[in-house]
C-alpha cells in the first residue's frame, strides 16, 4: 500500500456520484473539510477490527443497523436515542442467543448518500435528477433542490460529529447499562402479539438476576453499565471521504476519518473502479455488500484488493440475494472464499433483496421475507460449515410503518399511516426487536 494516494480514485471509471456544476465551489469545500478534524481514530477503528476478527472466528458477532439514509430535516436527539435504543436492545437479546459478544455498528453519523437504480425520475412528466441523498441534494422535487450542492458535505460533517458526540454520551454515560435495557426488552414482551419471546426474555431476567445476587452490579463492574458503539455507512461520495482521510498520528495508518466502517455497495464494487482503489487503501475495517450478479472471480480479485495481507476483520462480506434466492447464490461464494483461504466476516443484509411494490403503491419490504432470507443464510452457513458472523438492518427507533407483517402487524393498509423514509422502507422498533428474538434463536441453534 506504500504507492496509495488518497486521489488515486480520480483516475478510475466512477458511477452513482454526482457531476457537480460548480467546480469551484467544490474545490472550497473540500479544502475546508481537508482541515476539519476527523471524526474517528485510528485506535477505534483497530479496536473495531479486532472484535471483527473475533466475529469471523465465531467468537463475536456484528449487529449493523440503522437508517437507510439519514436526513437533515428529520436530525434531533430523540431520532438518534431511539435507534440506539433499539440497537442496545438487539444486542441484548442477540448475546443471550449467541453466548457471544455482540458488535454493535450503527448506520449512523455518515449514511448520506444513496445509489440509485436510474439516474433521472419522473413525475407528472417531468422528469428530474434522482435524489441521491441529503450530502447530495435535495429530496424536493424541484429543479432547485435536485442541483448537486457541494455545501451539504458541510451539514453533513457537522450532523455526524453532532451524532457522535451524542453516541459517545450515550454509549458511556450510564445510559446503556445492561438492566435498564433488558426492562425496555421486556416492555416489548408484554404485548399479547410477543408471547413466544417472553420465554427468552424470562431467561435473560434470571441471568442478570444471577448476576445481581453473585455481586456483578453496575456500580462495581463498569462493563455493564457501557458499551462500545460505532459508526459505518456507505462510501459512496468519494469526494468527502478524501476531504476526511487523515494519516494518524498515534499509529501512523491511513485512515477514513469519516466513520469506523466504510463498505462499497453492490452497484459501486466493479474492481477496477473508483470506490474500490479508494477502499483498498484505508486501514478501516471495509464491507463489500454481495448481491446476485458477484461472480466468484470477481469476489477473489476483490478480496485480494481490499485485504492483500488477509488480515482478519479487514473485510466484511455482507449478502443480500433476496428471499428464496440464498441457496442460489451463497455457496458459490462461500466457495471462492474457501479456495482463496480468506479471512472474511460473513453478514447477512435481508433488507435490499426483499424491496416490492405494495398494492397501495407504497415500496415496502414484507417481515416474513426478511426473516425469511435470515434463516436461510443461517441454514447454508450449517451445511457449508462456515461461521455466519453477523447481519445488516434498514431500521428505525421511530414507530413506522414501512415494512409490512410482524407480531404487531403492519398491513398494506397501514402503511401510509407513517410512511417517512426518504428512500427505503426500515423495520420499526417492534419490527426490529421481534427479528432479535428470531435471530437469537438461530443463534442458539448454531450453539448447540
Amino acid at each position: 500500500m506504500t504507492d496509495w494516494v488518497k486521489s488515486a480514485w480520480r483516475n478510475k471509471p466512477r458511477v452513482q456520484m454526482p457531476d457537480y456544476t460548480d467546480e469551484a465551489a467544490l474545490n472550497a469545500v473540500e479544502a475546508q473539510l481537508s482541515k476539519y478534524p476527523p471524526l474517528v481514530f485510528a485506535g477505534e477503528t483497530k479496536t473495531l477490527k479486532a472484535q471483527l476478527a473475533a466475529a469471523s472466528r465465531g467468537e463475536a458477532f456484528l449487529l449493523q443497523g440503522g437508517d437507510c439514509a439519514e436526513s437533515f430535516a428529520e436530525f434531533g436527539a430523540d431520532q438518534i436515542r431511539d435507534t440506539f435504543k433499539v440497537m442496545l436492545q438487539m444486542a441484548m437479546v442477540l448475546t443471550f442467543g449467541a453466548k457471544v459478544p455482540v458488535i454493535k455498528v450503527g448506520r449512523m453519523a455518515g449514511q448520506f448518500a444513496k445509489p440509485r437504480s436510474a439516474a433521472t425520475e419522473t413525475s407528472n412528466g417531468v422528469e428530474l435528477p434522482s435524489y441521491r441523498g441529503d450530502i447530495i441534494n435535495g429530496f424536493e422535487f424541484t429543479p432547485e433542490d435536485r442541483i448537486p450542492d457541494p455545501n451539504r458535505m458541510l451539514q453533513a460533517y457537522t450532523q455526524a460529529a453532532a451524532s457522535l458526540n451524542l453516541l459517545r454520551a450515550y454509549s458511556k454515560g450510564g445510559f446503556a447499562d445492561v438492566h435498564r435495557v433488558h426492562g425496555w426488552t421486556l416492555g416489548f414482551t408484554e404485548a399479547d402479539e410477543a408471547e413466544k419471546y417472553r420465554d427468552m426474555a424470562n431467561r435473560i431476567q434470571d441471568a442478570l438476576d444471577f448476576m445481581r445476587a453473585a455481586g456483578m452490579t453496575a456500580d462495581n463492574n463498569n462493563e455493564l453499565k457501557t458499551v462500545d458503539f460505532y459508526t459505518s455507512h456507505e462510501a459512496l461520495l468519494l469526494e468527502y471521504e478524501e476531504a476526511l482521510t487523515r494519516v494518524d498520528s498515534t499509529l501512523g495508518d491511513t485512515i477514513a476519518g469519516s466513520g469506523h466502517m466504510i463498505w462499497i455497495g453492490d452497484r459501486t464494487r466493479q474492481p477496477d473502479g473508483a470506490h474500490v482503489e479508494f477502499c483498498s487503501g484505508v486501514s478501516n475495517p471495509i464491507g463489500l455488500k454481495c448481491g446476485p450478479t458477484t461472480t466468484a472471480e470477481d469476489l477473489k480479485i476483490l478480496m485480494k484488493k481490499l485485504n492483500p495481507n488477509n488480515e482478519a476483520g479487514r473485510l466484511t462480506l455482507i449478502a443480500r440475494f433476496g428471499a428464496g434466492k440464498v441457496k442460489d447464490h451463497l455457496p458459490r461464494l462461500i466457495a471462492a472464499v474457501k479456495e482463496e483461504g480468506a479471512n472474511v466476516v460473513w453478514s447477512c443484509d435481508p433488507m435490499h433483496g426483499n424491496t416490492v411494490k405494495s398494492d397501495s403503491g407504497y415500496k415496502t419490504r414484507p417481515f416474513e421475507s426478511v426473516l425469511q432470507e435470515v434463516q436461510e443464510f443461517f441454514a447454508v452457513h450449517r451445511a457449508e460449515g462456515t461461521i455466519p458472523g453477523g447481519v445488516h438492518f434498514e431500521m428505525t427507533g421511530k414507530d413506522v410503518t414501512e415494512c409490512t407483517g410482524g407480531a404487531i402487524e403492519v398491513t398494506d393498509e397501514n402503511l401510509s399511516d407513517r410512511y417517512h423514509t426518504a428512500c427505503d422502507p426500515r423495520l420499526n422498533a417492534s419490527q426490529a426487536l421481534e427479528l432479535a428474538f428470531l435471530v437469537a434463536e438461530e443463534l442458539s441453534q448454531n450453539a448447540r
